[in-house]
């Protein structure tokens, strides 16, 4: 790992070790907005990580940003730090101005459709979006749909938007959003700008999951080390030390896995690498939260435990912006356009 890279991660980590705390985690479950961790990610510049430095951001990699986003799902950080990321992206791609401030994108469900009216230079917005994430504590949605059979990105205020606020397993807020001609503040053309917020959404949710598996499998070895049972660590038992084996091959997988989609997503998401990166990783998080509670046994069934802050995330998150199986039949999908002949060379990446 490089210096930069090292001093990123202590950055990182300092941030949350100093303002996530498990008073915060459970105070945003409750609904209260985590101020002072979201300012001192701003201050830092995490918050427009993703973007080059000519949009504002702060002038990390692509890769060094996401490696940002993927320590703070290991500290189970209560905030949209990847939905602010994604809306980022989706507005420099069509070359709009990014706001100040946390964002969020609608609609997240393949069955929402948004309703774009007028043009560029008094657009409006109508229609309805389920289960949109921090919706009801985010000044403005990054929006995606079609005009005029052309897809098209915009930005518009959630003042008045919000008509009710559900939460996902990880206690999470999920609002629903309703618009009736809401005048946009900025709209543009995007090529395929649907299926864009759809992939960005699974690459920035896989790499959320590839660090929530990392915090659950420390947690289980350092249980297993600490636990005693019949007069040792029940990491001393073989069956034990096979599951714990079992769940770092499934965090491994889904390391490389995440790794492999932010390599070749740089401007766009590479829809074949993310696809298997959801799938794969989607998997292992079912998997991996399964073992991790079979090591703890009751104690990690518990709310005193931090692990359920880590597994009731893999749950939530593996089936947002599509779950395993719909991105396995993208991919079935893919392969059969393709024909045989270009099977290899789509898996190889020759």
């Amino acid at each position: 790992m490089s210096d930069m890279r090292n001093d990123l991660l202590q950055t990182v980590d300092r941030i949350f070790d100093a303002h996530c705390s498990r008073p915060v985690r459970e105070a945003a479950e409750a609904g209260t907005w985590p101020d002072a961790l979201w300012r001192a990610l701003e201050a830092v510049g995490l918050d427009r990580a993703a973007l080059p430095e000519t949009a504002g951001g702060s002038g990390l990699d692509f890769e060094d940003a996401m490696l940002a986003l993927r320590r703070s799902a290991y500290h189970a950080a209560p905030l949209p730090l990847a939905e602010t990321m994604l809306g980022g992206r989706l507005l420099f791609a069509a070359g709009l101005t990014v706001p100040q401030g946390a964002l969020t994108v609608a609609p997240v469900r393949t069955s929402d459709r948004l309703v774009f009216a007028g043009n560029a230079g008094g657009a409006t917005l109508s229609g309805a979006a389920q289960r949109v994430p921090w919706g009801n504590l985010c000044a403005h949605a990054v929006v995606a749909g079609e005009l005029g059979g052309k897809g098209v990105v915009g930005l518009v205020s959630l003042s008045g938007a919000v008509c009710g606020v559900d939460k996902n397993l990880a206690g999470e807020p999920r609002a629903r959003l309703e618009f009736e001609r809401a005048p946009l503040l900025a709209l543009t053309e995007l090529n395929d700008a649907p299926a864009r917020l759809e992939a960005e959404g699974a690459l920035l949710r896989s790499v959320q999951m590839a660090g929530a598996l990392e915090r659950v499998l420390e947690y289980s070895l350092q249980y297993a080390n600490e636990r005693v049972q019949f007069g040792r660590a029940i990491a001393k038992f073989q069956a034990i030390q096979h599951l714990l084996a079992v769940l770092a091959g499934q965090v491994a997988a889904a390391s490389a896995a995440a790794d492999a989609a932010v390599e070749t997503s740089h401007q766009a998401p590479d829809e074949f690498a993310v696809s298997v990166a959801k799938a794969r990783i989607g998997e292992a998080a079912g998997k991996g939260a399964e073992i991790a509670h079979q090591v703890h046994g009751a104690m990690g069934y518990t709310h005193e435990h931090n692990l359920h802050y880590s597994t009731r995330r893999l749950w939530s998150w593996r089936d947002e912006f599509g779950n395993e199986t719909y991105w396995q039949t993208r991919l079935g999908r893919a392969v059969s356009a393709s024909g045989a002949d270009a099977l290899w060379p789509m898996l190889s990446g020759r």
